[in-house]
């Protein structure tokens, strides 16, 4: 598969418009040739037009100098394409290659690709050439006609020019330098800005409205603590299936960022238990664990491999041989691909899949739990001789039996929602408890020199985890309700950095002695690894310096909550 940045402009042009002196655009000396095509695109889509509504288009293209699917994802500059050829492996004319369709899978979860729409198009297309002959742009004229598949589609036709950058990796100035004189240049010459992102939403146009809507997320009062609940489970559920591409594509801090979410929605979840609940629920966290780890394991392995190069190209680099550094980096380099090979399985498996659309389940139909009070009437002390008086023929009801209704069914029991705000409240407080009784476990061990080395560093990484624990009770808190904990959130993160950073040199530091184990066995050298293995304890001691301060930070943010958190219990107590 092939993937690039296209940066464009497209603009709206009448059948008379005259294409004005292209030469005229910045960095244009002129033009290399011009070619002809006629492209023939089938778009597709799922009925309820998940990708549309996302703005990522898949098509099926012949007829030009890139035959083949392309899927197109929205960017902050330009779009990024993914191409892959026609008879990619499980392409049919209807179905796309499978490595393709991955690309999309978070969106799709599983459901069938329609053709919505059909464009065909006669493109002019003239490659904009630099003083040194390097072609720095295209710009086509395009004579388009389309027809959408869509109940109440219908054919039409129309002009529009596009100005293509060539090179999508540009500084973004020189982009926007280029593209602002190619628009001037372009709309003095009769041409309007598109207001149409794509040929795809032109050709659809009134029709995209008679497709069914995706399931939307329930709607609850907006003064219900369990609304922004649903908020911030609906946040992080959008951060998985964003990066999911992105991670196929293996771009940078991509793997990094699809844990963040996926960590932090599974702590929502365990943060929220008592608001939401039931079987489903819960198993929907245990998968997002199995997830998070996969993904660990290929972060991890990013993070030592970022470290040591630095640490090779900044700090020791002098002290180590070039082929024994050349061969430390391949090795990290390969460890790394093998794990993110490992998190692109995980993607493809039904069993993401499935999670996904569990998640989309939680959010238009949250299984919210509700309380049911206990009954009023007391029992009182019963006489076994009127008992016996008044019990029934059991031979004869045996007989007669038919099933009937109780008195319970005749007068349900009312029921109500539990008080959102207090458990999330409660669960506020269990992680600082659990954050408190871990770090003084830390501290107070840390010289005990009786307790392994390992052991005692392990005490740290459970405190970072703890905090981050908090962090996102924290955020969770402070989004579903109007309880401020914004002091809070930040003071976890200073704590989760300062240990962050700690935990990376010491996995960094432990992959580095098992790596020297191995050449050791091998009867290579192993000078290097004792280097860098010295250079990353050294530096995990010194990130602890900030330590202490940064707990306290912690520490003095959450009294500011635990008076509102008492005063809530003693409210719900009252009552």
């Amino acid at each position: 598969m092939k993937q690039h940045l296209e940066v464009e402009t497209k603009f709206s042009v009448s059948e008379s418009t005259q294409i004005p002196h292209l030469e005229a655009i910045a960095d244009v000396d002129h033009i290399d040739h011009t070619e002809i095509h006629h492209l023939s695109a089938v778009y597709f889509d799922t009925a309820d037009l998940r990708l549309t509504r996302a703005k990522i288009t898949l098509r099926r293209r012949t007829g030009g100098n890139d035959d083949g699917w392309h899927i197109k994802f929205p960017g902050s500059i330009g779009r990024r394409e993914v191409q892959a050829p026609l008879d990619g492996e499980g392409a049919t004319e209807n179905t796309p290659p499978r490595e393709l369709l991955g690309h999309v899978r978070a969106m799709i979860q599983g459901r069938e690709l329609l053709p919505i729409a059909q464009v065909e198009n006669e493109r002019h297309m003239s490659y904009l050439a630099d003083s040194e002959g390097t072609v720095i742009a295209e710009f086509c004229d395009d004579h388009v006609s389309t027809v959408s598949h869509l109940p109440g589609g219908i054919r039409k036709q129309w002009r529009e020019w596009e100005f293509e950058l060539v090179d999508g990796t540009r500084e973004e100035e020189a982009i926007m330098t280029l593209l602002q004189s190619a628009q001037s240049i372009l709309t003095s010459a009769g041409a309007f800005v598109s207001k149409s992102p794509s040929k795809l939403v032109s050709a659809l146009d009134d029709s995209i409205n008679h497709a069914p809507q995706p399931p939307q997320m329930a709607q609850l009062d907006k003064n219900d603590p369990a609304r922004g609940v649903l908020s911030a489970i609906a946040t992080n559920a959008h951060k998985i299936a964003e990066y999911d591409p992105r991670v196929r594509a293996d771009e940078y801090d991509s793997v990094h960022q699809m844990r963040v979410a996926t960590r932090e929605l599974r702590s929502h979840l365990q943060t929220f238990e008592g608001i939401l609940g039931g079987e489903d629920y819960l198993n929907l966290e245990k998968e997002l664990k199995v997830l998070a780890n996969i993904l660990g394991r290929a972060r991890d392995a990013e993070v030592v491999e970022e470290r040591l190069s630095n640490l090779i190209d900044t700090e020791v680099g002098d002290s180590i041989e070039d082929e024994t550094k050349q061969e430390l980096l391949q090795d990290l380099g390969a460890e790394y691909q093998r794990e993110h090979e490992r998190v692109v399985r995980a993607l493809d498996n039904d069993r993401y899949t499935d999670l996904l659309q569990s998640l989309e389940k939680l959010l238009v139909d949250p299984p919210l739990v509700v309380e049911i009070p206990e009954p009023e009437e007391t029992v009182s002390e019963i006489d076994p001789q009127s008992v016996e008086a008044d019990a029934p023929d059991l031979e004869a009801l045996d007989e007669e039996y038919s099933p009937g209704t109780s008195a319970l069914e005749e007068a349900p029991q009312e029921v109500k929602k539990v008080d959102a705000t207090l458990v999330l409240l409660e669960h506020l407080d269990k992680a600082h408890v659990k954050l408190v009784k871990l770090e003084k476990k830390a501290r107070s061990q840390w010289d005990d020199l009786a307790i392994p080395m390992l052991e005692r560093e392990e005490n740290f990484h459970n405190v970072r985890k703890a905090a981050k624990k908090l962090r996102y009770s924290a955020e969770a808190v402070g989004k579903a309700t109007s309880v401020d904990t914004k002091k809070l959130y930040k003071a976890c993160s200073s704590l989760q950095s300062v240990l962050g950073d700690y935990q990376d040199a010491i996995t960094s530091r432990d992959e580095l002695l098992r790596r020297s184990q191995a050449a050791r066995r091998q009867n290579r050298d192993t000078f290097a690894y004792g280097v860098l293995y010295q250079h990353e304890q050294t530096l995990s001691r010194e990130y602890l310096t900030g330590y202490s301060d940064a707990f306290k930070s912690v520490e003095k943010a959450y009294e500011k909550l635990a008076e509102i958190t008492a005063k809530r219990a003693q409210k719900n107590k009252r009552a």
